[in-house]
């Protein structure tokens, strides 16, 4: 089992979710880039538990502790290791899991390939705790990335039915990209807002789950980034995007829309501002033949309702092979779509300073 992703800068992610610490390793980064650990210590809490009612009860500080490849607050080109350590789990929880799998989850195939091995426990290297590295990692590369005038900036656009605004894909701001990063819980609409969160209520009153869809966006990514076939920007983003727990499905600017529309309508035409070239509009999400045009880049991603819900659901005993009811305890997110918003813009941000460097 190996969680690494990248080709020139690389990310290697280890721990487990009731373990005694999560980590990662990141090689690659340049030298001299001088680390803001506010900014980085923000994407961190908007990602961690225990915050409030929509999340998991569980708290962690998820304060990062940096080993090595930093020095006086600058990146030294050395590998930099990172460790966040575990110190509120509830182990117990999970004993009926061991030979009683979760539906939905990651259980019984991790059961069958590693034959029984795999630690249970909080999900183990499955769970979403593994993405508070993920966001380290990427808070990382968002500084890197600033520096070159490119920003990445996500909201919720949809959770349980209620839906919020998008993005104008060809006309967003710096200052929208940076208000939506800064925040716990991006919206347009601080009505949708309180209306997702009444939804999200509901379900954790009734024991059970919601998700939902985040809209991602990136500014500043010059034309002529990325490559055709096996090398395109939304193979590389789409790849790292599906690493994440209930990500189950992604789509580039208008995505499954293009189905309905004709090609006169799809088409981005070109134009001259201030002497550049430019796309007229930006259906296709800033990308063409795997390529950047220097529009934003904008990708919207779905989030599957939390597989842990207290509601009684069918499964099978593995030890006993017989059919049974599994009722499942603990502290679990009745929602994990505000708290992914962070990780989308993580993943992003890193996969596009990796592609950068290539």
């Amino acid at each position: 089992m190996s969680s690494d992703i990248g080709n020139r800068i690389k990310l290697s992610v280890f721990g487990e979710s009731h373990g005694e610490a999560i980590g990662c390793v990141i090689d690659g980064l340049p030298a001299g880039v001088t680390l803001d650990m506010e900014k980085i210590n923000l994407d961190m809490q908007r990602r961690a538990p225990g915050r409030d009612t929509t999340a998991t009860p569980r708290k962690e500080a998820d304060v990062p502790k940096i080993f090595s490849g930093v020095l006086d607050g600058k990146t030294t080109g050395a590998p930099l290791a990172m460790i966040i350590e575990n110190t509120n789990t509830k182990s117990s929880d999970y004993s009926d899991m061991t030979s009683i799998p979760r539906p939905s989850h990651s259980d019984y195939p991790a059961y069958v390939k590693y034959g029984g091995n795999n630690d249970i426990r909080g999900g183990g290297h499955f769970s979403g705790r593994l993405t508070a590295p993920l966001v380290f990692a990427g808070a990382v590369a968002k500084q890197v990335l600033a520096e070159k005038g490119i920003f990445v900036g996500a909201h919720v656009t949809e959770i349980g039915g209620v839906c919020d605004g998008i993005y104008d894909p060809n006309s967003i701001s710096e200052e929208l990209i940076k208000r939506f990063s800064s925040q716990s819980f991006p919206t347009f609409s601080q009505k949708s807002k309180e209306e997702m969160i009444k939804k999200i209520e509901a379900a954790r009153a009734e024991g059970d789950s919601l998700g939902g869809e985040i809209e991602c966006a990136v500014i500043g990514l010059p034309a002529g980034i990325g490559g055709n076939m096996f090398s395109t920007v939304e193979g590389e983003l789409s790849r790292i995007l599906f690493g994440i727990p209930a990500v189950k499905g992604v789509e580039f600017g208008a995505g499954f829309a293009f189905a309905k529309m004709r090609g006169s309508d799809a088409n981005d035409g070109y134009g001259i501002s201030d002497g550049n070239i430019v796309t007229l509009s930006n259906h296709n999400g800033g990308v063409l033949g795997g390529i950047t045009t220097g529009a934003p880049l904008v990708f919207r991603v779905a989030i599957k309702p939390t597989p842990s819900i207290s509601k009684p659901q069918k499964s099978v005993n593995l030890k006993t092979m017989e059919e049974t009811t599994l009722e499942i305890k603990g502290r679990h997110d009745p929602c994990i779509v505000p708290r992914a918003v962070p990780v989308v813009e993580a993943a992003a941000a890193f996969c596009l300073l990796d592609i950068l460097n290539g």
